[in-house]
């Protein structure tokens, strides 16, 4: 019989490459990674892993088991949390992972109303951009992932292994200096920007920007490039260019010295809260994605 344990220690020496990291990771010693990969090849009856000097890689059917171990651990979760929450022994525990936007919007008033209803579940928050962020989810590394996705972007993301759980859309907006001449302006199309210098976003974002702007006509001269909102807001509030950001973002920074147009034609993203099948019956999971929905219907 394969054991849970089993299958995260090998998941572990697989995505680290060697027993000692595995134990770092899982919080054990190597000599327990080793003897829990005995164990398990002694249960299969065949090597799954392969030893040359310090070198170690998997065989066919390590690679085969490491394959399905994700989803085997998700349902494990999935039937662990759903058993304790009906026999009363504890309310529950949920990972979730959100962008950073997302995170300091979205969230605080979804955990607070999560909290006050359910005292007694225990929220892991994580930081992550898609599709970072959803691979966590597919891995078994969280429970419920906050992503977005452009509309009509090349390349978008499927999603159908997925229970997606719509919340919001995001509208971007043009950020340019209080001082810059359309700064007063009610709205301004991208390609009125295109001779600007450009501040742009995380590697997602900017390639967005890199496909609306040659959409437009032009390729953006990107002079500063940053993961972090408020930076992009005070470079732009320092003068040294423009930028596009999502609304979301801007409701979560003060924008000194920086003001928002409106952008047309729309550039929109769809938030989304996303889970796997068998951990959206989860209740601890189920009441986070409520209440993840009911904190967008308040923006």
């Amino acid at each position: 019989m394969i054991e849970a344990r089993h299958l995260r220690a090998l998941r572990a020496v697989a995505t680290t490459g060697s027993f000692s990291a595995a134990g770092r990771e899982l919080g054990c010693t190597q000599p327990a990674i080793s003897q829990q990969m005995k164990a398990l090849e002694t249960s299969v009856g065949t090597p799954l892993l392969v030893r040359s000097g310090r070198e170690m890689r998997l065989t066919e059917a390590g690679e085969a088991l490491v394959r399905h171990a994700s989803g085997i651990l998700a349902g494990l979760t999935a039937a662990e949390e759903e058993v304790a929450a009906i026999a009363g022994l504890r309310a529950g525990r949920v990972r979730l992972v959100s962008f950073p936007s997302g995170s300091s919007t979205l969230v605080p008033t979804a955990l607070a109303a999560l909290r006050a209803a359910h005292p007694g579940t225990r929220v892991f928050l994580e930081d992550a951009e898609p599709p970072h962020s959803v691979d966590l989810l597919r891995a078994g590394d969280c429970d419920v992932t906050l992503a977005f996705r452009y509309e009509g972007a090349a390349g978008a993301e499927e999603w159908d292994d997925l229970v997606v759980r719509p919340l919001l859309t995001d509208r971007l907006v043009a950020l340019v200096p209080e001082r810059h001449r359309l700064a007063g302006a009610r709205s301004v199309a991208i390609g009125e920007l295109a001779a600007e210098p450009w501040i742009a976003g995380c590697p997602r974002c900017r390639g967005q920007l890199v496909e609306v702007c040659e959409g437009a006509g032009f390729t953006p001269r990107i002079d500063f490039a940053t993961d972090d909102y408020p930076a992009v807001v005070g470079l732009v509030g320092a003068g040294l260019g423009v930028a596009v950001l999502p609304q979301l973002a801007i409701e979560s920074v003060r924008p000194r010295g920086a003001r928002t147009v409106a952008l047309e034609p729309a550039v929109r993203r769809e938030i989304v809260a996303l889970t796997l099948p068998d951990l959206a019956q989860v209740p601890a999971v189920a009441a986070t994605l409520e209440q993840l929905a009911r904190a967008a219907r308040r923006q």
